[in-house]
């Protein structure tokens, strides 16, 4: 069976820089499972699953625009160290959730400053170029549920 919409497959990777350092891999566990056509993995990658099938292995390389995007300055901000009450030290590379008008989104904290804290809401990967390692293991038809849902069951998960 070939990867195409509303088909659930499931893949090891090796994550690397394009000088080759190794960000992450699924190698030591289960492999990762998606429902492809739902936006569950990046497009980039999505779009080079397309017609593979169990059994098939490649690399390919994801330029920014088709992976986490452009890494956008707007999404850096400066905060009051005040907007982090009840917490004891705020320092560079902790996560916080952010309420937006658009919901809650993750930030980094990037800088501290004095009672100035620089966070940053682009995604940690934004505006890199990601080279991945794939190693397809399974290619099977969605159920209907997981049409439905939207996203695989793959790993027990049912609602």
């Amino acid at each position: 069976m070939l990867i195409a919409e509303n088909t659930v497959a499931h893949f090891h990777y090796v994550l690397k820089t394009p000088e080759g350092e190794v960000l992450e891999s699924s190698r030591e566990a289960e492999p990762m499972a998606y429902l492809h056509g739902s936006g569950g993995i990046i497009p980039g990658l999505e779009e080079e699953m397309v017609g593979k099938t169990a059994g098939d292995r490649f690399e390919t390389t994801i330029p920014p625009e088709k992976a986490y995007g452009e890494h956008d300055p707007e999404r850096v901000q400066q905060v009051p160290m005040a907007a982090f009450q009840g917490v004891d030290k705020v320092e560079p590379g902790m996560m916080f959730r952010a309420s937006t008008d658009q919901g809650d989104i993750p930030v980094m904290i990037s800088a501290v400053e004095g009672d100035t804290v620089t966070v940053d809401a682009n995604h940690q990967m934004a505006g890199q170029t990601l080279v991945f390692d794939i190693e397809i293991t399974e290619v099977r038809e969605a159920t209907p549920q997981e049409i439905e849902h939207g996203h695989t069951h793959a790993d027990g998960h049912d609602h």
